[in-house]
């Protein structure tokens, strides 16, 4: 069901204007907009970034992997499912791979910039988009999944977009997240990407949890690049580095690095669930 956040009714239509207080969503840059004063500025982003991300993500050995893994989980935890919410979909590089991989199910997108959701329609046919901020989604019991890709850690009240999330699932539904992993890797990096934190395993976990859910499946990945993704955060100095610059590697280097994400993709998928690594993946269903 829909939900409208100027009356706090839910209802069942094609449509967005709700049939009790008459209210629609106005529309920015095209784009039905849900919480419009943050469409263009707001601190959990920097919207001038889409546009520069879109020809490194194409190409770069993490999001291709991270893509991987996230397909690999929706074939193997949800592979029934028929609608699926991407928050904070960014340029639109995994909804594309789901597209790809599920042609037949609903998409939804969401980001909180307009200027990402012109990015994911230029990538993503037939998906619906959103400008919305994920601490109030206008959705209640309508999905069969929901994703959040390297989003939680932007935002500071993140149990309270996990309880959102809960909230919009259908009765059984899941949540697949990825998040980076280990404080002690914070660096300048994760200032230039305006991230809040950097996750413990047991401190998600916990909050997974305490928002209505069953972890399912959880496991580090860049386990066998960790020690570069270490010795690059520590040699990072503010004033000398550009916010791409991990993800402007060598081609030489990013095809031996595709190799190595290649084998630990391998691993996880026989069940073994990596103990560390620089990011983590989370399989979780609502109780």
């Amino acid at each position: 069901m829909k939900l409208c956040l100027a009356c706090g009714n839910s209802f069942v239509s094609s449509e967005w204007l709700c049939p009790f207080c008459a209210k629609t969503p106005e529309k920015i840059d095209g784009f039905l907009a849900f919480a419009p004063e943050l469409s263009h500025n707001n601190k959990s982003f920097h919207s001038e970034y889409f546009e520069k991300l879109m020809p490194l993500e194409v190409r770069n050995f993490w999001f291709q992997a991270r893509s991987d893994l996230i397909i690999n989980a929706l074939q193997r935890y949800f592979s029934d499912f028929k609608s699926f919410l991407e928050i904070g979909c960014g340029t639109g590089i995994v909804l594309s791979k789901v597209r790809t991989s599920f042609p037949q199910a609903v998409l939804v997108g969401s980001e909180i910039y307009t200027a990402g959701l012109a990015c994911t329609s230029r990538r993503v046919a037939g998906a619906e988009l959103l400008q919305m901020d994920a601490r109030r989604i206008p959705f209640e019991s309508h999905f069969d999944v929901i994703g959040a890709f390297d989003v939680l850690e932007h935002i500071e009240e993140d149990e309270i977009v996990l309880r959102e999330m809960h909230k919009a699932l259908k009765p059984r539904g899941g949540i697949i997240l990825t998040v980076p992993q280990h404080p002690r890797l914070w660096s300048y990096q994760d200032e230039a990407a305006c991230h809040v934190r950097r996750y413990a395993a047991e401190d998600i976990r916990r909050k997974v949890m305490k928002a209505g859910f069953d972890i399912v499946r959880m496991t580090s990945f860049v386990f066998f690049l960790l020690p570069f993704m270490w010795v690059s955060r520590k040699l990072t100095r503010k004033k000398f580095s550009d916010p791409f610059a991990e993800l402007k590697i060598s081609t030489p280097l990013n095809e031996i690095f595709k190799v190595v994400m290649k084998l630990e993709e391998m691993i996880i998928e026989l069940g073994v669930s990596l103990p560390v690594g620089g990011s983590l993946l989370i399989v979780a269903r609502k109780r």
